[in-house]
């Protein structure tokens, strides 16, 4: 993200941000391309957040049409049916967004949009993993959600393998609950601190990040007691939908039964109490199958904070998972790696 230097007209459209995260941070922003895939409330919310905050181009795909889900979360879309009419979720979420900032080019990923018009069998679940190396290659940021278990490890991946550094991102929102995970791979940052004679420096600072797998591959019972029980409520939901060959979020209370047999058959298989992962809250993510706006709110702030952070190297980055639960209004950083990492 080297490059040239603000312009005038950015300087003094984002001379606020300029003071408080400086100029180099800035410029960065402005230089960053960042792909979002599945525009659901959450990441409307985290959207609006960056393209105010002046990044250089936001990439957008997501080919579904507007549902009544949508409309109750996604304050993007237009009112009027008459204006969303045949149009997909990408290309409404583009048109309100560029009204935010004009300084952003925001734009629906063209590539994808003619595997649409050629009639190829494209589902929003699995189709980003099929493009290569090269096409992820584009972004600093790649950002997924409404993604089922795979193509979430397949995209990651796929960043991994660049030879640039690429961050990857997932987020997921259910009902009052939301799930963010972060992979910046090898990452340096700046702090600031005070020194031994309490004045303030800064400092350079380097963490290695884990894949999506091998985070969610660490054992169970090498984990500690106190983790958060939305991490293992999610990966019980994660792993029905894909054992039924489902989409994320096609899921409902027909299936809460066998979504816990699952959890007992994992725990079991995990040697870990079937107490941690409550029966309560697997009933809640099965039957919230709509987002809670003021949750994508909080799900999607964070997510923008951990991106402007990502791309202009300053303050310590959230490693590597985040719950919310707005029903006991607590936000957890979860650090779940290899012992290895």
């Amino acid at each position: 993200m080297d490059g040239e230097e603000l312009t005038e007209q950015e300087t003094a459209l984002y001379d606020r941000q300029i003071r408080v995260w400086g100029a180099d941070a800035q410029r960065r922003l402005s230089k960053s391309h960042i792909l979002v895939y599945g525009m659901k409330g959450t990441v409307a919310e985290f959207c609006k957040n960056i393209v105010l905050a002046g990044v250089g181009s936001l990439t957008l795909v997501d080919d579904r049409a507007v549902t009544e889900d949508a409309l109750s979360s996604n304050f993007l879309i237009p009112p009027n049916e008459n204006v969303y009419a045949g149009k997909t979720l990408a290309e409404l979420c583009c048109n309100s967004l560029k009204e935010f900032n004009p300084m952003v080019r925001v734009s629906v990923e063209k590539e994808y949009m003619q595997l649409i018009e050629n009639k190829i069998s494209i589902q929003i679940t699995g189709d980003l993993s099929r493009f290569g190396g090269d096409f992820f290659d584009k972004f600093d940021i790649v950002i997924v959600s409404c993604c089922t278990r795979m193509t979430k490890k397949l995209i990651n991946e796929k960043c991994r393998k660049l030879s640039k550094r690429v961050a990857f991102y997932t987020v997921d929102c259910r009902d009052y609950c939301g799930e963010i995970f972060v992979d910046l791979q090898k990452y340096i940052y700046t702090k600031k601190k005070l020194d031994e004679n309490n004045q303030p420096t800064t400092v350079e600072c380097e963490l290695q990040y884990p894949s999506f797998q091998e985070s969610i591959s660490v054992p169970w019972r090498k984990l500690p007691r106190r983790v958060s029980k939305l991490y293992f409520a999610m990966r019980v939901i994660e792993s029905f939908e894909e054992a039924e060959g489902r989409n994320p979020g096609e899921i409902s209370m027909e299936d809460l039964p066998a979504v816990l047999k699952l959890k007992k058959e994992l725990c079991e298989a995990q040697s870990m109490n079937e107490s941690h992962i409550p029966n309560a809250l697997l009933e809640r993510l099965v039957m919230g199958k709509r987002e809670f706006p003021p949750v994508c709110a909080i799900i999607g702030g964070i997510l923008g904070q951990e991106v402007i952070k990502a791309i202009s190297g300053k303050g310590d980055p959230l490693q590597n998972f985040f719950f919310f639960d707005a029903m006991d209004g607590k936000g957890v950083i979860e650090d779940i790696s290899p012992p290895n990492v």
